[in-house]
């Protein structure tokens, strides 16, 4: 039971559901289930309409993130200069697509549409470090800085030698 975070808000007003998700996410890091169902029956609210408000809105996410957080920038200038390239060479390298974590929950790759670093074009940040002018060959030695185990470097090793 989620009772102390109930302990701020008068049950049933509905009008309080976004902020109980967003105090939540800030515990959780995400919205576990069982606090969405917590939370439906403490407002008398179906289950489904708190899912559509949580889905609805950008900042809430239903599944935990990974340790490390990639996002890969998608904008103009990282489009023009490669960017597609990066982010399929990261999903090679960690078994995922954009918008999922890997297996051993260490990363999270993202797609975000401008970074606001265009003149290092193409960038990619992990976590709060930035990478700019990067290339597919630079994504291993990237990815070795935040992972204990080792990723595919191999497929990206030979996706890079395919490119040349």
């Amino acid at each position: 039971m989620h009772s102390h975070i109930f302990s701020n808000y008068p049950p049933k007003d509905k009008s309080n559901l976004i902020s109980l998700l967003q105090e939540v996410q800030n515990i959780y890091g995400y919205l576990p289930e069982s606090a969405l169902m917590d939370i439906s029956e403490f407002l008398d609210m179906p289950l489904s309409r708190i899912y559509g408000v949580a889905t609805f809105y950008n900042q809430f996410r239903l599944k935990p993130l990974g340790k490390n957080i990639i996002r890969v920038c998608r904008g103009t200038a990282c489009h023009v200069k490669g960017s597609a390239n990066l982010l399929f060479a990261l999903e090679t390298a960690l078994n995922c697509k954009a918008g999922e974590t890997t297996r051993d929950k260490n990363f999270t790759l993202e797609v975000v549409a401008c970074i606001g670093a265009c003149s290092i074009a193409p960038v990619i940040v992990v976590n709060d470090d930035y990478y700019g002018r990067a290339t597919v060959k630079d994504i291993p030695k990237i990815l070795k800085k935040y992972t204990a185990s080792e990723v595919d470097t191999e497929k990206i090793e030979e996706q890079t030698t395919s490119e040349q």
